[in-house]
């Protein structure tokens, strides 16, 4: 059911896409994985340098770990959809380090992702049971972020910080 859900959302926007050009899905995509990186980057940067190792609770990661548990879900995501092997994961949970990790890992997706075609998100990537297309892969890791992304917005409010204006 999920990969006929993913499989109609696809074809949605293939018909819209192959309608305008011959790659116009990727540059769709590439043009919100921008607006994504852009507005995470900008949450992100609102927290303090001595508040990357702020916890909401206890057992929850800190900003910093947060911040770079999204860059490695990035790699992690646009590996399997560009078929290359993941780059090693952040270990550095300070503001200038997890911040680096995470612009990377946004780099590496968007890189990535201005070389395919649209023919290529319809490829099947990945092992079985997790198999998908390249799309789905693409989705993944960008609903994955906007999961996170709210998180580290409670993190700075709980600390008294606006974050900044929601961008799309």
């Amino acid at each position: 059911m999920k990969k006929l859900a993913g499989l109609a959302i696809f074809a949605l926007f293939a018909g819209f896409a192959s309608a305008q050009s011959d790659n116009s899905l990727v540059d769709i995509l590439v043009k919100h994985w921008q607006t994504s990186k852009d507005f995470t980057l900008a949450v992100a940067d609102k927290m303090p340098d001595n508040e990357y190792s702020y916890k909401a609770t206890p057992i929850e990661m800190s900003f910093g770990e947060m911040v770079s548990h999204i860059g490695d879900a990035n790699i992690n995501y646009c590996s399997v959809a560009l078929g290359e092997k993941p780059q090693a994961k952040g270990t550095d949970f300070s503001k200038a380090g997890a911040e680096k990790h995470l612009t990377d890992s946004f780099d590496f997706c968007i890189t990535g992702l201005k070389k395919m075609s649209n023919e290529d998100l319809k490829k099947m990537v990945g092992k079985a049971p997790r198999q998908s297309t390249a799309f789905e892969a693409l989705w993944g890791a960008f609903t994955h972020t906007a999961h996170h992304r709210a998180q580290l917005e409670v993190y700075l409010r709980l600390k008294g910080i606006a974050p900044p204006n929601y961008k799309f």
